[in-house]
């Protein structure tokens, strides 16, 4: 089976570490839940027949709407061919700027949006997703002469993917979203990192602090006593080490090329923790 891929770049994306996540899925499940779903990869590459996926981002969440939508999707591909030709620093900032005047924003027809949110992300600096407390994209211009925005037949599959399954989507808080998981359900959270010093997680306007962290913590454990199988990326720091300390915590590297600081991207040491034993997973 072919399987689709990201369709923006995201913070915190897994497909360079899709083994070490596969490894430690549980064989069998009912439903998968993943309530950060960011750019999808682990999804698309699990493609399970019942999933919610979820998102706190929105104007995210509306480009996976419209992509399940054919009429949409056809619309929105028009839309970013419409922008790959007009592509220029200038032209930048003008879709950029969109969302300055929420009233006008507002009404923007959603395949519009969708476009205009892949398209910033193709064309910013370094596939970055920030937006500053008033919710508006702040990232600069990448400084590319040309862009491409999407692979039409990369498309095609998620739409195949999300209209021949069983997919919800929502775009609602990570607890909201993971509310009618059942036992033997699978659930995969991939927050916004905890950092021992500083980190991004501006992906939404309210930011994701060590209070959320630990509110993901409480809602893990319910999930555990429930009987579900539940699995946790993040950063190997002190106060995740704290949290999780009663589950398994295995200890991985990976590589990070998403940050403004470029000394600070390369290898670093993440954690997957579930709450169950799998012997595919690492030597003990």
């Amino acid at each position: 089976m072919i399987k689709g891929k990201p369709f923006v770049k995201w913070a915190g994306g897994k497909r360079q570490i899709i083994d070490k996540l596969l490894k430690c899925a549980p064989d069998e499940f009912n439903t998968y839940y993943e309530p950060f779903v960011g750019g999808g990869a682990f999804l698309f590459e699990l493609s399970p027949k019942n999933a919610v996926i979820n998102d706190y981002n929105k104007e995210l969440m509306n480009v996976y709407e419209c992509i399940k939508d054919s009429d949409k999707f056809d619309k929105m591909c028009k839309e970013l061919n419409n922008h790959e030709a007009n592509h220029s620093e200038e032209y930048y900032y003008k879709i950029r700027n969109l969302d300055r005047d929420k009233n006008k924003f507002n009404k923007l027809a959603d395949y519009k949006r969708a476009a205009r949110t892949i398209y910033l992300n193709k064309a910013c600096f370094n596939g970055l997703y920030r937006v500053n407390s008033k919710n508006e994209f702040n990232v600069p211009f990448g400084k590319k002469s040309k862009v491409n925005t999407y692979e039409g037949q990369n498309l095609g599959i998620i739409c195949g993917y999300l209209n021949y399954n069983n997919i919800k989507l929502l775009s609602t808080d990570f607890e909201e979203a993971v509310k009618d998981a059942k036992k033997g359900d699978f659930i995969y959270f991939d927050p916004p990192y905890d950092s021992d010093t500083s980190t991004f997680n501006s992906y939404t306007e309210d930011g994701f602090g060590k209070e959320e962290q630990k509110r993901l913590s409480r809602v893990y454990k319910k999930l555990a006593d429930k009987g579900c199988y539940v699995m946790l990326s993040n950063h190997n720091t002190k106060l995740v080490n704290e949290l999780y300390k009663e589950f398994n915590i295995n200890v991985i590297e990976a590589k990070r090329n998403i940050n403004s600081n470029g000394a600070k991207r390369g290898k670093v040491e993440e954690v997957i923790i579930t709450n169950y034993k799998n012997n595919k997973v690492f030597d003990e």
